[in-house]
């Protein structure tokens, strides 16, 4: 995605594997797995808890994501029973900065977004198409 910014000069590649990337990182809850694992390493029932709304199946899947792509690793406990712990691990703790930056923007961008979002509502909600034809009224 090209930066259209007159301050600089050069193209930010999105190839693949970098979409892919920050798809894995930024989804709906790997961010949640991360904001705990920042804080402390968990157990598979304290994230559940953290994070009541995941599945099982949806948690079993986002650790067994981050844990391949280095993020987090998947410590085994000397304990009877045996447990499992999950740390963010160093390469994990760099993506704090730019999870951070991105989410003040979120912060400071939400209410602009929101108006944008109730301009286009308006606007979407206000132009019937022509019946039939599927597109909307341009005025």
């Amino acid at each position: 995605m090209p930066d259209t910014s007159a301050s600089t000069h050069h193209e930010v590649a999105m190839p693949p594997a970098h979409r892919e990337l920050i798809g894995q990182i930024l989804d709906k809850w790997s961010l949640s797995v991360l904001n705990e694992l920042c804080n402390a390493p968990c157990r598979f029932n304290d994230l559940r808890r953290a994070i009541p709304d995941v599945s099982q199946k949806s948690l079993t899947t986002t650790l067994r994501r981050l844990e391949r792509n280095g993020i987090i690793e998947r410590i085994l406990l000397s304990s009877r029973p045996v447990a499992v712990e999950y740390r963010i691990t160093p390469l994990g703790k760099t993506v704090r900065e730019p999870l951070d930056a991105l989410l003040l923007w979120a912060s400071a961008s939400l209410p602009a977004i929101e108006k944008a979002r109730d301009a286009f509502d308006d606007e979407e909600s206000g132009s019937e198409a022509p019946a039939g034809t599927g597109e909307r009224e341009i005025r």
